[in-house]
């Protein structure tokens, strides 16, 4: 028997589905059978009801659990989780509380990657989250975008819920499934679209997989709360499958300062896609006028309901190619180009060369190459240069962790045309 001093003894977080002991390996068996006290929720003891060995019930609150370890330091102790317990599992809550060296985990296949699995989708490039952890207006506009979706529903947040908030928020382009009680005798597996699944009851022990129909524009959550400038991606109609070309919001933010985009100004946004600058810009420059040219067909056309959306009368959408497209548009104040491709450098020489005196050229870029030639050519006609860099990471939630996702570094390079230049052109 452990005394006073004893090191507590070692705990086995196991991940068990609801086959129970059958769907063990023989190792995580022989753990559970010769623990001192086997500790989970209602749904994971049951499985293991036949086991003699004393169970301690616990609830979906972390400190309790941790309370309920701690409290018997001397007893070998297993914990039951359902599936994965490192995959939105309670692992790492355990470990930051006790420490690894305490904890040794023996995973099962997790219910997310056993619901991908009955419907026969990859899940390596799916959006995943947990209903009780994300609020559901952060993963609804998560969603927006996603081509694949997996989600623990909550009783609160059932799947019929879920597909109820997807359809009111317009976001009526996926199909759907409903893979309850999955490895155990009853698995059921429902199909069909959200208009379906909304008339519903499921089980509480599911998982829901939603995958977007093919060639399907994004729509946007809401159109009430727009802002200045800086709106949420999501706020925008976006093209599938070229989705990611939109300008993110940050970007958009930093853009437009460094176009300094006036009330009356006179703005060219070059190869504009589905408009988000352009319409920012037009909601700064009401008594101006903003030229959106954009040369693919589909993109125009969400360029067109974007603008409709936001009610702004004072762009003007353009379908063409530059720099043919802009030959008859007044010389402008401002010049975006969202740049990529050899032709942006171009691009960029054509239409500063079209600037009013003191007027901005912006040009955003991925490409490092491309910088170094667009900030080259431009030192040979202005002196008023700027070259930035900007990394961003967007935060999110994971248990009670923030992490942070990176987008992909951004260059702008922005310049400003001399007004000397242009009146001894004029002179």
């Amino acid at each position: 028997m452990a005394t006073k001093g004893d090191a507590p003894q070692r705990i086995h977080i196991i991940g068990i589905g609801e086959d129970g002991l059958a769907g063990l390996t023989e190792q995580a068996r022989q753990l559970v059978t010769s623990a001192d006290l086997l500790i989970g929720d209602p749904d994971c003891l049951a499985v293991v009801r036949d086991i003699p060995v004393p169970k301690l019930e616990t609830s979906s609150s972390l400190q309790e659990i941790v309370a309920q370890i701690a409290a018997h330091p001397e007893k070998k102790i297993v914990f039951l989780a359902e599936g994965d317990p490192l995959f939105y599992g309670v692992a790492r809550y355990l470990w930051e509380k006790f420490g690894k060296d305490r904890f040794e985990v023996v995973p099962h296949v997790s219910s997310m990657q056993l619901a991908f699995a009955r419907v026969k989708e990859n899940w390596e490039d799916a959006y995943l989250a947990n209903l009780a952890d994300h609020p559901l207006e952060e993963v609804l506009s998560r969603i927006r975008s996603a081509d694949k979706v997996g989600l623990f529903t909550t009783e609160e947040l059932p799947p019929n819920r879920v597909a109820e908030q997807l359809l009111t928020c317009g976001l009526d382009y996926f199909s759907a499934y409903v893979c309850e009680h999955l490895g155990a005798p009853n698995e059921r597996v429902t199909a069909g679209e959200l208009q379906d699944i909304a008339k519903h009851a499921y089980s509480p022990l599911n998982v829901m997989i939603l995958v977007r129909k093919p060639d399907v524009p994004d729509r946007p959550l809401k159109q009430w709360g727009k802002r200045l400038f800086g709106n949420p991606d999501e706020t925008f109609l976006q093209s599938k499958p070229k989705r990611g070309l939109l300008t993110p919001a940050e970007i958009r933010a930093i853009a437009l300062a460094k176009l300094d985009v006036g009330s009356r100004s006179v703005v060219w946004d070059i190869g504009a896609g589905s408009g988000s600058l352009s319409i920012e810009a037009a909601q700064i420059a009401r008594e101006g006028t903003v030229f959106a040219v954009e040369m693919d067909a589909d993109d125009y056309a969400l360029l067109c309901e974007n603008a409709t959306r936001f009610d702004v009368a004072n762009l003007k959408p353009i379908l063409g190619r530059a720099p043919e497209a802009w030959t008859e548009l007044p010389d402008p104040d401002c010049v975006f180009v969202g740049g990529s491709g050899r032709q942006v450098v171009d691009l960029c020489q054509a239409a500063f060369s079209r600037l009013r005196p003191g007027g901005r050229l912006v040009v955003t870029m991925g490409s490092v190459d491309n910088v170094a030639e667009c900030q080259k050519r431009m030192r040979n006609w202005t002196p008023h240069i700027e070259v930035l860099m900007i990394n961003l990471a967007r935060g999110y939630y994971q248990l009670d962790r923030v992490r942070f996702q990176a987008l992909n570094p951004t260059f702008i390079v922005a310049a400003v045309k001399p007004l000397a230049e242009n009146r001894s052109k004029s002179g």
